[in-house]
């Protein structure tokens, strides 16, 4: 009959090797051989977690590193006066928290599921096992490591000297590079971008409304649109007094 679909007739993929493809988009495996990537596989642990679920609590031994195969999960911090601090928020594939299962002293903040998530968790031994004997991984986690220090020293800087609607215009732009699009979605509202950004919630709504009216940016249910790219852009770099 024209038109018509012939039955897909190839066997399903195996479970093994859908585990294995899995881990091969993960940035830090993508180097390994095919041998040490079933390793890897037969060496970890599957795991589903629900939206809101944590997947480690911040000073939690770190035994295991996560692999996030699929979903989306954010880090929080406790501040010295009680604060829920959101230092940042990742999708799926990466790998979480490399820092804490190389030092052995704690996972460095509480990790919670922001979307349900697919996760393998890798044995420290294993993980530090592939940074002694395989280059990639060990190009990767340095790689990873001088990104994160000098992430660490800009936010530093950023909360010393920027004023806020600098830094919501940053992370408005960062985060348009990221997806790809002028609407940007704040995560989780905009308490838990206020704790990301350092500053209260009336602070971060009155930078925002001050975007909003000069016609920089447009905002409603949660989504924030970028009107004026090259506006914003000069808003996120102030210049000096």
């Amino acid at each position: 009959m024209r038109g018509s679909v012939s039955p897909d007739t190839r066997p399903p993929e195996p479970a093994g090797a859908r585990a294995e493809r899995a881990l091969r988009a993960v940035p830090l495996l993508r180097g390994l051989t095919a041998e040490r990537l079933r390793a890897v596989r037969d060496g970890s642990v599957p795991r589903r977690y629900a939206a809101g679920e944590v997947l480690r609590a911040a000073g939690e031994p770190a035994e295991r590193l996560l692999l996030l195969l699929d979903g989306r999960v954010a880090a929080t911090v406790v501040s010295a006066a009680g604060r829920v601090v959101r230092v940042g928020a990742w999708p799926g594939p990466c790998a979480l928290d490399k820092v804490a299962v190389i030092d052995g002293r704690g996972h460095t903040a509480t990790f919670t599921a922001l979307t349900p998530c697919t996760v393998r968790a890798l044995p420290r031994a294993g993980f530090l096992a592939l940074v002694d004997d395989a280059a990639a991984v060990r190009g990767h986690v340095l790689r990873t490591l001088a990104a994160q220090a000098r992430e660490q020293q800009t936010r530093f800087t950023a909360a010393a000297t920027l004023p806020t609607p600098a830094r919501l215009a940053a992370w408005l732009l960062v985060e348009a590079a990221r997806l790809r699009s002028a609407r940007v979605p704040l995560p989780g509202g905009q308490q838990p971008l206020a704790d990301q950004l350092g500053v209260t919630r009336v602070t971060l709504n009155r930078a925002l409304s001050g975007l909003r009216r000069d016609g920089v940016v447009t905002y409603a249910r949660g989504e924030v649109e970028i009107v004026a790219p090259e506006l914003l852009a000069l808003r996120a770099a102030p210049a000096p007094r």
